[in-house]
C-alpha cells in the first residue's frame, strides 16, 4: 500500500521503519526499512529516540522519533506504517492523529497472501494468523479501516486518500503534537 503511494508520487511524508530482522530479497536498506542491529536497536530504546517499538516474532521494530517530530514541525502528512500494539502506543502520544486500519478482505486471504510471501511452516502461519485476527478485535481504537483486496490496491489507495481529503476538510480540524 505504502509502495502504491510512493510509487503515485503523493505527497506525503513516509516515515521508514527501523528493524532487527534480516533484510529479505528485493528490499533496500532506507527505503523499505532501516535495518539495524540488536545493539543499536537497544540504544535507541535506552535514548529514547524511538516514538513505539515492539518485538514481534522474534525482531524488534520502532518508529524512529526524530523524523516524525520534524515532519509534523513542517505541516507535513505523516505515514506511518504500525501494528495494532505501535498504534495504542501512538495513540496515547498523538490522540488526535488519524488511525486507519487495513484489512484483509478474509483470514483465508490473509492466509494465502503470508504463504506466498514468505513461505512459512504450518505453525509460523497458525501463530500469525491467531495474532491477525486478535489485531481485527481491536479494530475500535481505529477511526478507519480499509479493506486490502488483492490486485485492487488503487481502490485501497484512494479510500486512503479520501479518508485524508475528509480529515482536511473537518470544521474542527485535529491538532496533531506530542504530548
Amino acid at each position: 500500500m505504502i509502495s502504491e503511494m510512493k510509487t503515485r508520487g503523493l505527497p506525503f511524508f513516509y516515515v521508514v521503519t527501523l528493524t532487527t530482522r534480516a533484510k529479505r530479497q528485493g528490499e533496500r536498506n532506507g527505503i523499505d526499512y532501516h535495518f539495524v542491529s540488536e545493539a543499536e536497536f537497544q540504544r535507541l530504546i535506552q535514548n529514547e529516540e524511538l516514538i513505539e517499538w515492539a518485538k514481534v516474532y522474534g525482531n524488534y521494530y520502532g518508529v524512529p522519533k526524530k523524523d516524525v517530530e520534524e515532519a509534523l514541525s513542517q505541516g507535513k502528512d505523516v505515514i506511518l506504517k504500525v501494528d495494532v500494539q505501535g498504534a495504542a502506543t501512538i495513540k496515547r502520544i498523538l490522540p488526535d492523529a488519524v488511525f486507519i486500519f487495513l484489512l484483509p478482505p478474509s483470514i483465508a486471504e490473509l492466509a494465502n497472501r503470508l504463504i506466498q510471501r514468505q513461505g512459512l511452516t504450518t505453525e509460523e502461519l497458525n501463530l500469525r494468523l491467531a495474532k491477525a485476527e486478535d489485531e481485527m478485535n481491536k479494530l475500535p481504537l481505529f477511526d478507519y479501516a480499509v479493506i486490502s483486496q488483492k490486485d485492487k490496491i488503487d481502490v485501497a489507495v484512494s479510500e486512503i486518500l479520501s479518508i485524508i481529503t475528509a480529515e482536511k476538510c473537518r470544521v474542527r480540524p485535529r491538532k496533531i503534537q506530542f504530548r
